[in-house]
């Protein structure tokens, strides 16, 4: 009853909900900045051995330490060291043969004494491989048999009764991602390395996509020679739907382009369809690219030179494509 009652309360107060949680955000951010005096010698030692690791690096945690366990192996997979999360629940059960002679042990504990993971140290002993712990008490079990054990602690939880797990999953989470991050900078690696693991995602598309993955060619291509008669250019233009043509001359080099800006001052000027050329009316030359190019510089320069196509050409200016903003738009890209 009084909890409900103090719920009911809460609840009809929104300054006190309020109060609340900027309390949590506040013990939170405390929490957190205590951890900057660690980064010291104990976790430059952690990060050189899990550069050395020729295998993967395990990380180990039970219940909500096991959630934050999972995020930072999920964090080191992307960003260049090899990473996956076990259950120490399931390796006391035979998961634990995933664990093998070349890698290392992340281990997660607050208190440094969970029984699933402490019943796992003998093993991991026996292996040989080097053990880092992540743990908010330096005298318990895991930091007495850790290789290396960094702090973790903190002076409360954010969660008025002290018992829900916060602060201290929050700045074990922090320590894992600058350890993660100290590991990206140290191996060098770059956008390109973080698009091959993202390859569905955003900016995957973007670093890895190219031009001659969007752009369109053969029967799909618009394009005429330069004598072709405007009303010609017209029809190839409404056949493949693309809003230019390409103008080329009998080798196949661009000459030009023509589009829907250039049908609208064509008729502004009264030409005449039937009888003008399109060479006569296209515009010389047209901005082009390579099919190796990225898609993500096909959609630069159509934005810094306001323009809706680009030819792809060979270096010696060869049409093989065409690609309008619709590409770019339907690949994601933009």
């Amino acid at each position: 009853m009084v909890a409900t009652f103090a719920h009911t309360v809460a609840m009809n107060d929104p300054s006190r909900l309020i109060e609340l949680g900027r309390a949590v955000i506040e013990t939170e951010m405390a929490a957190i900045a205590q951890l900057v005096t660690r980064i010291d010698a104990s976790f430059v030692e952690a990060c050189r051995h899990i550069m050395a690791c020729r295998g993967r690096t395990v990380v180990i945690g039970m219940g909500k330490s096991g959630h934050i366990g999972g995020k930072i192996a999920a964090t080191l997979a992307s960003t260049g060291t090899p990473a996956f999360f076990v259950h120490p629940g399931e390796a006391n059960h035979g998961d634990l043969g995933m664990i093998t002679a070349g890698d290392v042990v992340l281990a997660l504990s607050n208190s440094g004494e969970t029984d699933e993971i402490v019943s796992l140290l003998p093993i991991i002993k026996r292996l040989g491989i080097p053990l880092i712990a992540l743990t908010g008490s330096s005298t318990s079990t895991l930091a007495r048999a850790a290789t290396v054990s960094i702090d973790v602690s903190v002076e409360r939880e954010a969660c008025p009764l002290g018992l829900a797990p916060t602060a201290s999953t929050t700045a074990a989470l922090a320590m894992g991602d600058a350890i993660a991050i100290a590991l990206l900078e140290a191996r060098g690696f770059r956008k390109e390395d973080f698009a091959l693991s993202h390859p569905g995602g955003y900016l995957g598309r973007r670093l890895l996509l190219r031009v001659e993955d969007v752009m369109h060619t053969g029967a799909q291509m618009p394009r005429v020679e330069t004598d072709t008669l405007l009303a010609a250019a017209l029809v190839e233009m409404t056949q493949k739907g693309l809003g230019t043509t390409a103008i080329v001359d009998a080798d196949n080099r661009v000459l030009g382009i023509f589009t829907d800006g250039d049908v609208r001052r064509a008729l502004d000027a009264g030409i005449d369809v039937h009888r003008a050329s399109v060479g006569s009316v296209m515009t010389r030359g047209g901005k082009t690219i390579g099919p190796d190019a990225l898609a993500a510089e096909a959609l630069q320069m159509m934005e810094t030179h306001k323009i809706n196509a680009l030819l792809v050409t060979d270096k010696n200016q060869c049409l093989l494509g065409v690609l309008n903003m619709h590409d770019l738009l339907r690949a994601r890209v933009v």
